[in-house]
């Protein structure tokens, strides 16, 4: 199928945190094949900034994210969005949940996207390093869809995370500095040095602050990758492998539909 009949409306779940939202919808827009207002697809944002820490919530810290996240993702849907996705890692452990309150209505996954890519990539790495917030490093959903493919995940060392949590809260904060941007090279720098072929862009701030030209190795950079599957889905490519069928957007609702 192709055209308009073919689109689907996406849905996203975001304000964690609200600059990477907003990155994450430019790539969007700049991401599709468009040359009119009218050839964009329809994309419907939530920026729910009250949707509590995420990391804190897989730490034990914190207040459980979970209401909020199906709230949102509800509110989306009834609204009208057929494919929901969130820009933000850390979110993602509770995706089960998400998927499990909104059947029928497929949510992207953005480690399996990753993984996916990373897979792809000629030659392909035998490792990666993981740049993320300690809940995601925690949750080692990465390590789960990289490891299927057979690529070991590198994570810093504590005081690497230190310097990456401190990073990614700087950019929360509004700082997109070069001191900001020095100290997030850096802790990629030492994960290259261990040995990872790829560097993993594993939180939605990183991508502000971290770009492909920084390194020497290739970039996985998570918002990219989220965005360029949104658009592939929302111009209704879907794929019947059961690794983007069940893994990527969940269970499928219904028959696979195809240009």
């Amino acid at each position: 199928m192709s055209g308009a009949a073919a689109r689907r409306t996406i849905g996203v779940i975001g304000g964690m945190g609200p600059l990477a939202t907003a990155d994450f919808y430019l790539r969007v827009v700049r991401g599709t094949p468009a040359a009119t207002d009218q050839e964009h697809l329809h994309v419907l944002i939530d920026s729910n900034t009250e949707i509590p820490d995420r990391t804190a919530a897989i730490e034990g810290r914190g207040p459980d994210p979970t209401p909020l996240l199906i709230e949102t993702a509800r509110r989306l849907v009834a609204a009208g969005a057929e494919i929901l996705v969130m820009p933000c890692n850390s979110a993602h452990a509770f995706l089960d949940q998400i998927r499990g309150a909104v059947p029928g209505v497929p949510v992207l996954d953005i480690m399996e996207e990753v993984a996916a890519v990373a897979a792809a990539l000629r030659p392909a790495p035998a490792s990666v390093g993981l740049l993320a917030t300690a809940g995601t490093v925690r949750q080692r959903r990465y390590h789960a869809a990289l490891g299927r493919r057979g690529i070991e995940v590198l994570v810093p060392d504590a005081e690497g995370q230190r310097v990456v949590s401190e990073a990614i809260e700087s950019v929360k904060a509004g700082d997109t500095g070069s001191a900001v941007r020095g100290r997030i090279r850096a802790a990629a720098e030492t994960l290259v040095r261990a040995g990872a072929g790829a560097i993993v862009l594993g939180c939605t701030e990183v991508p502000v602050i971290l770009g492909p030209d920084d390194l020497a190795v290739p970039v996985l950079d998570g918002t990219e990758i989220l965005a360029r599957a949104a658009i592939r889905e929302g111009f209704g490519e879907y794929h019947s492998g059961q690794e983007r069928s069940q893994g990527s957007i969940g269970a499928s609702p219904g028959p696979v539909r195809r240009h």
